[in-house]
């Protein structure tokens, strides 16, 4: 038996196999051990894991570790939405938000978690209040799925359902934490732990172009959505410094997306927060339009929630349904995210943990 304490939630459903056949046990134990870490009735012991021997248990105990996430506070939106504040090992707080979905007659028609990878962010979009904290650390694997766990026992609580979708939109930059990226994404997928379909899953990016392309082979069946919020390199600039770099800017970005729609098969999302006076001109929306069949690409308009300290506003109602009309005309698949969780500072943009240091 091993002697030095493992987080059994730091590794990949691969990843335990091996650990477990390190242990001399049959790999068909680290199936056991996933759906009691991850599936439903998620339990927090070893002592709760009632189908291994009672050997397996007790040397479990003392040679592995399952590090749960704490939950700090849970708060609640008018429009139901909920987001929780949730406390890593190093004492470090992420956010993860369930976001309802209500169909005609008031019933929850869709349930999604947007889950944090990482504790802040590197990219530094300066409209994105996660991006003005600076990164402080990345999540586990187990980490990220904890999120998810946790918010499932919400969604029965509350809306007597499981959730249907998990989108990586949270704090972070998913692909600058890849392997645990990977790792969630095989935790998620797994019949034995969450089992949700890969394409109910979206994984956002600032657009990282060789990290797009390395997701194409590792994880083709997942959705991918890319933050443009910019029609041209130069308006790109000035708001994300990710497109600065000439590895990371349009120009790179644009062949790699291609390589991702005619490796998978799937259309890329283009996420475009338009901001009043800068991005949301019928210029721009027709520039956009010019990307988008260059990628086989559909675009989702966020209407943009106020961040404090930054100098854009959300543009007008009347402005965007001209915007939207403009890409209709144009061919695009075009589709509005509303506003969900503003009062809580849970929307799109609003993720930032006020303790952090």
């Amino acid at each position: 038996m091993k002697h030095i304490s493992t987080d059994l939630k730091a590794l990949s459903p691969t990843g335990l196999e091996e650990w477990v056949l390190e242990l001399g046990e049959p790999k068909w134990r680290a199936r056991q051990i996933l759906r009691w870490m991850y599936a439903k009735n998620a339990v927090d012991s070893f002592e709760s894991m009632l189908n291994l021997p009672v050997s397996l248990r007790n040397g479990l105990a003392k040679s592995a570790r399952m590090e749960r996430l704490k939950v700090q506070a849970l708060f609640t939106a008018r429009d139901q939405t909920v987001k929780a504040l949730m406390q890593l090992p190093s004492g470090r707080n992420v956010e993860s938000v369930l976001i309802p979905h209500f169909d005609d007659h008031g019933n929850p028609a869709r349930l999604t978690v947007c889950v944090s990878s990482q504790v802040g962010c590197a990219m530094g979009c300066t409209f994105c209040a996660t991006g003005k904290m600076g990164f402080h650390e990345n999540l586990t694997c187990g980490q990220i799925v904890d999120q998810i766990t946790y918010m499932r026992k919400i969604a029965y609580e509350r809306f007597d359902r499981d959730i249907s979708n998990v989108v990586y939109m949270g704090m972070g930059e998913p692909l600058l934490n890849y392997k645990a990226l990977l790792a969630s994404l095989a935790i998620l997928t797994h019949p034995e732990a969450c089992g949700l379909s890969p394409r109910r899953i979206t994984v956002s990016t600032v657009g990282l172009a060789r990290r797009i392309r390395d997701l194409a082979n590792d994880a083709p069946s997942v959705n991918l959505a890319v933050s443009l919020h910019a029609p041209t390199e130069s308006k790109r600039a000035s708001i994300m410094p990710v497109s600065r770099n000439a590895l990371t800017g349009l120009k790179a970005l644009k062949p790699a997306m291609r390589y991702h729609t005619d490796t998978t098969g799937r259309p890329i999302t283009f996420e475009y927060c338009l901001f009043r006076g800068f991005n949301d001109s019928l210029e721009d929306a027709g520039t956009l339009a010019q990307i988008c069949h260059s990628v086989r690409a559909k675009v989702n308009l966020i209407m943009y929630n106020n961040v404090p300290g930054t100098e854009f506003e959300r543009t007008s109602e009347e402005q965007l349904d001209e915007f939207m009309a403009h890409l209709s005309k144009r061919g695009v698949t075009v589709t509005v995210r509303r506003s969900r969780g503003a009062d809580i500072a849970a929307a799109c943009g609003q993720l930032a943990n006020q303790s952090q240091t």
